[in-house]
């Protein structure tokens, strides 16, 4: 990716001080999402590595890893599996507890929502600690699928996610960087 584009996008980020609480620079996508040149930049540049390979499905974690994920879908052909917090989805599920900054949580999927084998892409706005992604690789892996690439449009290389992902075997796809938190 172009430094340029890379600026582009950046930009098109919005920061929120102290939220959600002080001494976090909470970085927005919903304003790279309402531009339109600006997401279908995000979207392209997500796929671009794995434009015509064979992709089975895309799985997007809650909430705005939807709405990628569900563009990327789109662009690869493939499905789209949601990995949700506990109790949100209405089948049969497996569960994960995951580390977050403060505490541990529980993501779901549905139980049938990849056949063993499947070659999934994992999807979301941020990555920061890494343990929500983290947690979604290994529920993933639990019911089979093959884990071919996580991405995720800003990093916060500070934080440490991209690299606990990528020591797990698992290519990671990011677009631009924000220092600290």
């Amino acid at each position: 990716m172009t430094p340029e584009l890379a600026h582009d996008l950046k930009a098109s980020v919005r920061t929120i001080p102290d939220y959600p609480k002080p001494g976090i620079m909470f970085r927005d996508i919903t304003t790279l999402m309402g531009d339109p040149r600006a997401f279908r930049r995000a979207v392209d540049e997500l796929v671009q590595p794995w434009a015509g390979s064979k992709i089975d499905k895309v799985a997007g974690i809650e909430a705005r890893g939807f709405i990628i994920g569900g563009a990327i879908a789109h662009q690869v052909s493939s499905g789209f599996v949601p990995i949700r917090k506990k109790g949100k989805l209405p089948h049969t599920c497996v569960s994960m507890e995951y580390t977050l900054e403060y505490g541990t949580d529980h993501i779901e999927i549905h139980l049938d929502a990849i056949t063993p084998g499947e070659r999934v892409i994992l999807v979301d706005d941020l990555i920061a600690t890494g343990g929500t992604a983290e947690g979604a690789i290994k529920l993933l892996r639990q019911i089979g699928a093959e884990v071919v690439a996580a991405c995720f449009i800003i990093d916060l290389p500070d934080l440490g996610g991209a690299a606990k992902v990528r020591s797990m075997g698992v290519p990671v796809r990011t677009l631009v960087e924000f220092g600290g938190h």
